[in-house]
């Protein structure tokens, strides 16, 4: 009879238990701002707005556009202007790499692999990734000039401007956003570093 009276017991203590684990946290006294109540560029609040400037070259070392990145609040916008004869015409695999170094024109190799390498993480569609260097292809028109903006979360500015530095790559084709470890793009046939 005492061992069904403890186990009873035992029993009501564990619902009792399991009850005060799901009752809900106490919300803070004072709800969070939203969006529209944070202050912004109408009352003089603006980003860090870190900005860095990108000479481009091509694998025979002249200089074929130039590169703008701004780092935001929640990341970061990318801007590139190629010159036109800069690339073949039709869509480059477009990376950030980690480490800032195109002096060995025509290869590029001494730019290191991506920022926020992970092994069998390349590519924005990949499950395992995306890498933080991941940003979508860039598309060269007939005469060879591109223009590109692209916004990315994966990465920020302080990531970019690291000890070593960072360069942007463009390669020979197109980045399928899956296969590894550069989406089957080719050489790099660009290379910028990131100042």
């Amino acid at each position: 009879m005492l061992d069904r009276f403890a186990i009873g017991l035992f029993a009501l203590s564990l619902a009792a238990c399991s009850q005060e684990a799901a009752q809900p946290q106490e919300l803070p006294a004072e709800p969070l701002p939203t969006p529209a109540e944070m202050p912004g560029p109408d009352e003089g609040v603006y980003p860090s707005m870190m900005q860095s400037s990108i000479s481009i070259i091509g694998a025979e070392g002249s200089e074929i556009g130039t590169g703008n990145l701004i780092g935001g609040p929640n990341g970061l916008l990318i801007r590139v202007e190629i010159a036109p004869g800069g690339l073949t015409p039709g869509w480059h695999g477009l990376h950030l790499h980690a480490v800032g170094d195109c002096s060995d024109v025509g290869t590029f190799k001494l730019s290191g692999g991506h920022v926020g390498k992970v092994e069998g993480g390349h590519g924005l569609l990949n499950p395992k990734g995306p890498e933080g260097g991941d940003i979508p292809n860039i598309w060269a028109a007939a005469d060879g000039s591109a223009g590109y903006e692209a916004f990315t979360t994966l990465t920020k500015m302080s990531d970019l401007q690291d000890e070593d530095g960072s360069a942007l790559l463009i390669h020979e084709g197109e980045d399928d956003a899956m296969t590894q470890p550069i989406g089957g793009a080719g050489a790099r046939v660009a290379c910028g570093v990131i100042k």
